[in-house]
């Protein structure tokens, strides 16, 4: 009888773990270096090859499968030596690695694929495999040499192969893997059917049938059990060589005990959706604003005087911070994967400039909310590929200054309070002050007159537009990046510093959130409104003292902080508040003259200042009620975009306080024609 099952519906699990096995092959290839043999990275790209051939064709995805064919085709005779590990050759599997990256793509989206270009790939890819490494050849005697399987003798070995009875809802199916060990060399099967049941209790879509094999051929142990990799776990296999009466232990059944015992007890793990993760991270963020406002509730009517009622208020708010830790802890994820493209963008630029860049990684355990993860991986792309382009030298140029040929690149990712850093450095020519000063002065970027130290010059190159390349190249010099660099950071509520010095080298340091969920703010109010200030960017509180304000242009405000001035924002104005003067003040509507009383009578009589990017600024607020930990909820999704507000939450009294975008406050302010919104 023939199983019916929809095998569209594994097709997810396919894509992700094929992915998952592309990471792997791009890795471990740039791993390999020309004129070295290393087995150990070789066989696991192959594995990985023939894990997504073998899957590609069980789901129907045959025209991956073929290609994937030609790659596992060519590192076997590579793994085998006989073929030489050459720069070519890497960049050869590089490119088809590339490319079965987009055939993947295609076919996840339903489009069709480049035939002409997976063919050229694949006719250089079996160019490889017909090749042979006849060094190797004529050092060994002719007695010597063996079949294409490598220095592995003739074998016989016997597999007990007994499926569990769910393997087809896997969309495994025996028979492909019976017909792929019959390629490895002369096979005998036998079929056991003692656990076939009677008709009544039959179920069609159960596999109640097991094997016993005989496989005589010139292969290993291994490679029986890659044929056996996707079903790990759902079927039980032994390995027995029989050759001159050997018995070898069963490896992979062994393994396969030991594992599942610990995965049982120790690492047991399933995919999710990362949909159904935000949705409990979402429900976990209310179920934490409803213990605040019960706890609130409770105070109010003066129900804390039961000792009772108090312990079990405080069980819950522990029990509730744990959970909310724990449920944060399910999206955070290893920094490693944004550096997974680093590798490759350093191979690819280094070849194609001509330069010799190695690159250091260190901190890769150190991990962040996935959301920041996914963002900061164009970020660091950009600020790596300029590093090539515009920070290291030639090889003869670096030498001639008395360096190394060889250029370092590093990146290094830390923890620092409740956020993380990453740090990314080089050792080439570093930023030229003088040079990047003239570039902005005839780019009208800035004045001659204008007095600015190194520092400022250099961030210069934060300016939209600005580049000093002598050549626009496919890399930089477009004058577009590094805005781009900082926007994209700033917009995760992170910031980014640069230290350079000529000759030496530059690094960059950008400081972000662990998450963009939970934010620790200070709670301020502002007339009958209640904001929140993300306290990572508060540098003082202090009190305004109104001798120290200047006007400029007669609208804008500054206030002498130390050694500076920095401009006011009033949010009254800024959001259209009600103002609300001072005790015995009165004040009328109809005199032009009474703006000017208004504004000066108002409440606010705090000066909160804040790092707004590459400079500080100030907001007046009328009072500062304290800090706390709060759920970050979307604006834009339950209300509308307001500009100057990056998102509300709900606080333990059950009101609702936006939080303040500090960098668009900045920006926004000093338009006092219309105000941003009503609030």
């Amino acid at each position: 009888m023939e199983i019916d099952i929809d095998m569209s519906q594994f097709h997810d699990i396919f894509f992700e773990e094929a992915i998952e096995g592309i990471e792997i092959m791009e890795k471990e290839l740039l791993n390999l270096h020309p004129g070295e043999s290393d087995s150990e990275i070789v066989n696991t790209i192959f594995r990985a090859a023939h894990s997504i051939k073998g899957s590609a064709s069980t789901f129907g995805f045959e025209d991956v499968g073929k290609f994937t064919h030609s790659i596992e085709t060519m590192l076997d005779k590579l793994r085998n030596n006989e073929l030489e590990t050459t720069q070519e050759l890497i960049s050869a599997v590089l490119t088809a690695v590339d490319c079965l990256s987009n055939m993947l793509a295609c076919e996840k989206a339903g489009e069709t694929h480049d035939i002409p270009k997976i063919q050229s790939i694949a006719t250089t890819l079996d160019a490889f495999s017909t090749q042979s490494t006849t060094h190797n050849a004529s050092m060994e005697p002719e007695n010597n040499k063996i079949s294409d399987t490598g220095d592995t003798p003739e074998n016989i070995w016997k597999i007990s192969f007994f499926p569990d009875e769910k393997l087809f809802y896997t969309g495994n199916d025996p028979l492909r893997l019976i017909r792929e060990l019959q390629t490895l060399g002369k096979l005998s099967v036998e079929l056991v059917t003692d656990k076939l049941p009677d008709f009544d209790n039959f179920d069609a879509h159960n596999c109640y049938l097991g094997w016993h094999i005989q496989l005589h051929g010139h292969v290993n142990q291994e490679q029986i059990e890659e044929v056996f990799a996707w079903v790990e776990g759902d079927c039980k296999l032994d390995i027995t060589d029989q050759t001159e009466q050997r018995t070898t232990p069963d490896r992979r059944h062994s393994d396969r005990a030991s594992g599942r015992r610990k995965t049982d007890n120790e690492h047991r793990s399933i995919r999710v959706s990362t949909d159904k993760v935000d949705e409990l991270l979402n429900l976990v963020g209310e179920l934490v604003i409803t213990q605040s406002i019960l706890s609130s509730v409770c105070n109010s009517q003066g129900l804390e005087t039961s000792e009772r009622l108090h312990e079990c208020l405080e069980q819950l708010e522990r029990n509730t911070r744990d959970l909310q830790e724990q449920t944060m802890s399910i999206r955070m994820l290893p920094v490693d994967n944004a550096f997974q493209r680093i590798p490759r963008i350093v191979h690819d630029l280094s070849i194609a400039q001509g330069k010799d860049v190695i690159l250091e990684l260190s901190g890769k355990s150190t991990e962040l909310d996935k959301t920041v993860l996914e963002k900061i991986g164009d970020p660091l792309v950009h600020l790596v590929r300029n590093a090539i382009d515009h920070g290291i030298e030639s090889p003869e140029v670096r030498v001639s200054a008395g360096k190394p040929k060889q250029g370092v690149i590093s990146i290094k990712a830390v923890h620092e309070g409740g956020h993380i850093v990453l740090r990314i450095s080089d050792d080439g020519k570093g930023i030229d002050p003088e040079k990047l000063l003239a570039s902005a002065i005839n780019k009208k970027i800035v004045d001659k007159e204008d007095n600015l130290s190194d520092a400022q010059i250099i961030n210069l190159i934060f300016q939209p537009g600005f580049s000093t390349a002598a050549v626009v190249s496919d890399i930089s010099g477009r004058g577009v990046g590094m805005d781009v660099v900082k926007q994209n950071i700033t917009d995760l509520g992170g910031s980014v510093e640069i230290w350079s010095k000529k000759g030496i080298g530059s690094t960059f340091t950008i400081k972000l959130p662990l998450t963009l969920a939970i934010l620790d703010g200070q709670i301020v109010t502002v007339g009958d409104q209640t904001f929140i200030i993300p306290l990572h960017s508060i540098s003082e509180t202090l009190v305004f003292d109104e001798a120290q304000k200047n006007t400029v242009a007669e609208k804008s405000e500054l206030y002498q902080y130390r050694d500076k001035y920095i401009p006011i924002i009033r949010l009254y104005e800024l959001f259209n508040i009600e103002y609300k003067s001072k005790p015995d003040t009165v004040i009328t509507e109809n005199d032009d003259t009474d703006i000017a009383i208004k504004k000066d009578n108002r409440q606010s009589n705090l000066l909160v200042v804040f790092d707004a990017g590459d400079k500080l600024a100030g907001i007046l607020v009328d009072d500062v009620i304290g800090q706390q930990q709060v759920v970050i909820k979307s604006l834009e999704k339950n209300y509308n975009n307001v500009p100057g507000i990056t998102g509300a939450t709900i606080l333990g009294d059950g009101s609702v306080a936006l939080i303040l975008d500090l960098l668009n406050l900045s920006k926004q302010y000093n338009k006092p024609t219309t105000a941003l919104s009503t609030v």
